[in-house]
């Protein structure tokens, strides 16, 4: 009786769910569909990098040649040893409106890449700072139907929601369930609402006015979080400015990690962060988030009655349906992972937890920054 209860409820919740995600996720509006105005005010571009030569020629090339006119664009080299220098010098050669700063030593007390991101910030004086990353590639009208966006709507933070692509089809799975737990937390749709709790901000597209960026404390006030985007945002939001999301499909574009292994180990230095290093939420989000996404399909297919069995295949209907959402990039396979990806998501969050417990904090680019230090400046 108890397991027809469970199967009951959880046949119920996914149906619910994938109603409120088909017509929250359509209120989020594209990039794509806002039209340019003739106004287009200064704009600074802030690039953080730190030996990128892989992806760097690509996005730089993206960025020089936006259709905007009144733009510079300032990388930061964070102390790269590879040949990240050798490329921003020829690009700096070849486009006068991309200028390099370059940081030898890292000053204590800051993560190196919200250093960089804070310095490029010192050394611009536009209205406009947009802060991004050194794999994105941009349409050519992206930031102009940003700012467009922006000023039409009066905003002090717009954050862009990029179409992440992988070169893995597995880790593509992978990401559709992380998309689909990532629009569950942080609502998207609701950030514009000033009564709404919801907050976001994206390391690809941050776009936020040099008054509200002043205001909110810069990058100094959240100089030791290793999920700046995210706390950008939820600074903007907490200090009663305006801020809202659109999604950025085909006009901002990146591959996030290539293989699944990169996306373990560049999630686990940042995830405990996101429960501002509380071992009970992290715990409680892991075992909320096995029982919803990992369990229900498994354990009712195998050992479920054919009415429980049939619940599971309408769970899966209803997954299959989420995944074909046209909003979202996914394929109607990715819905077949779900369970699995949770799983590893889930010992993502908990071996990130346990590994900054055991070493009483995190190895972030080479430099070691104290459980202590790190809740000191949350």
């Amino acid at each position: 009786m108890a397991f027809l209860c469970y199967s009951i409820f959880m046949t119920t919740w996914w149906i619910l769910l994938v109603i409120y995600l088909l017509i929250k996720t359509r209120q989020i509006k594209s990039l794509s569909e806002q039209p340019i105005i003739n106004d287009q005010s200064a704009l600074a571009i802030i690039i953080a990098v730190r030996n990128e030569e892989d992806d760097l020629e690509k996005a730089l090339y993206s960025v020089c040649n936006i259709n905007y006119r009144n733009y510079r664009i300032i990388v930061v080299n964070d102390r790269s040893t590879d040949s990240t220098a050798e490329i921003l010098e020829e690009f700096a050669s070849q486009y006068p409106l991309l200028t390099v700063t370059t940081i030898t030593t890292l000053p204590d007390g800051w993560l190196g890449k919200n250093n960089a991101l804070y310095q490029g910030y010192l050394s611009s004086t536009e209205e406009w700072l947009l802060f991004t990353d050194a794999d994105v590639e941009f349409h050519p009208d992206a930031v102009s139907k940003a700012l467009s966006y922006f000023v039409k709507n009066k905003l002090d933070h717009l954050c862009v929601l990029p179409h992440v692509i992988s070169r893995s089809q597995a880790l593509n799975g992978m990401l559709g369930t992380f998309t689909l737990m990532m629009l569950l937390q942080f609502r998207p749709w609701d950030v514009s609402n000033p009564k709404s709790s919801a907050f976001i901000g994206i390391g690809a597209f941050n776009l936020i006015n040099r008054t509200a960026y002043k205001k909110i404390g810069t990058h100094e006030a959240i100089r030791l979080r290793p999920d700046d985007d995210l706390k950008l945002g939820y600074m903007v939001k907490k200090h009663g400015l305006r801020s809202d999301a659109l999604s950025g499909e085909h006009y901002i574009c990146l591959e996030w990690y290539k293989s699944i292994s990169q996306f373990i180990n560049g999630l686990m230095k940042n995830t405990f962060a996101v429960t501002e290093y509380n071992l009970t939420r992290t715990v409680v989000a892991m075992i909320i988030t096995f029982i919803l996404f990992s369990l229900p399909v498994p354990l009712m297919l195998i050992f479920g009655t054919l009415t429980i069995r049939l619940m599971a295949a309408l769970i899966l209907l209803f997954q299959i349906i989420y995944m074909l959402n046209p909003a979202l990039p996914n394929k109607w396979w990715h819905a077949l992972v779900i369970p699995f990806a949770s799983i590893l998501i889930i010992y993502v969050v908990g071996r990130g937890a346990w590994l900054t417990l055991k070493q009483g904090g995190i190895y972030w680019r080479d430099t070691f920054y104290s459980l202590a230090m790190l809740k000191g400046r949350s």
